[in-house]
């Protein structure tokens, strides 16, 4: 069966952004540091890497190794829509979960404003690769039920506030590390799976 996988990156106080959906305070590094960082996520994760930026990795036709299908909240698809990118990763399935989002904003994008869960749940019942929940906090929050692997790209960096990785009712789950790897740059990559 398909799994729901998480893969973020996160502040050492648990933000993936700060409170107007800025991302662009992660600290990468130097340029040597950032680039074995870069190529070492992008050889992993190949998918994650946005339509219009593959080319300049020499993505343009990498297979996806890991995912076929991107889930996103309105907070996560939005930079991609302000930048004049509607379909932000055409190479994959794409769902935005929103109930103020036009459905038709991409043909390439399906968005869905009713329930998440209900969403994840059947998308994991059909064949495929799988599914990369990409953000945000609140969409996380109502998908921990259905949360199977944590990918969490840990920055040393403190935002003080905006959106947390997880924004949902009081629930405690438990999750092992599998595998985890740190970079020179002080960004750490963990993977836990549900235990």
């Amino acid at each position: 069966m398909r799994k729901l996988v998480y893969y973020v990156a996160v502040s050492i106080d648990g933000y993936i952004a700060g409170p107007g959906g800025e991302f662009d305070f992660y600290p990468l590094g130097d340029e040597k540091q950032a680039a074995a960082y870069t190529e070492w996520t992008i050889a992993r994760h190949p998918e994650t890497v946005p339509t219009f930026m593959r080319a300049a990795h020499g993505l343009a036709d990498a297979p996806n190794r890991r995912f076929d299908t991107v889930l996103m909240g309105l907070g996560s698809y939005r930079p991609g829509l302000q930048a004049g990118f509607t379909s932000p990763y055409a190479h994959l399935r794409q769902y935005v979960v929103s109930s103020t989002l036009a459905p038709d904003t991409d043909p390439d994008v399906t968005v869905v404003a009713g329930d998440p869960l209900a969403l994840v749940r059947g998308l994991k019942q059909e064949e495929g690769r799988d599914i990369w929940l990409c953000g945000g906090g609140l969409l996380a929050g109502a998908l921990l039920p259905e949360i199977d692997e944590l990918i969490i790209k840990s920055y040393p960096v403190v935002a003080g506030s905006g959106i947390p990785v997880f924004n949902g009712e009081f629930s405690p789950t438990l999750f092992e590390v599998i595998d985890r790897t740190s970079f020179d740059n002080d960004v750490t990559i963990t993977r836990f799976a549900r235990r």
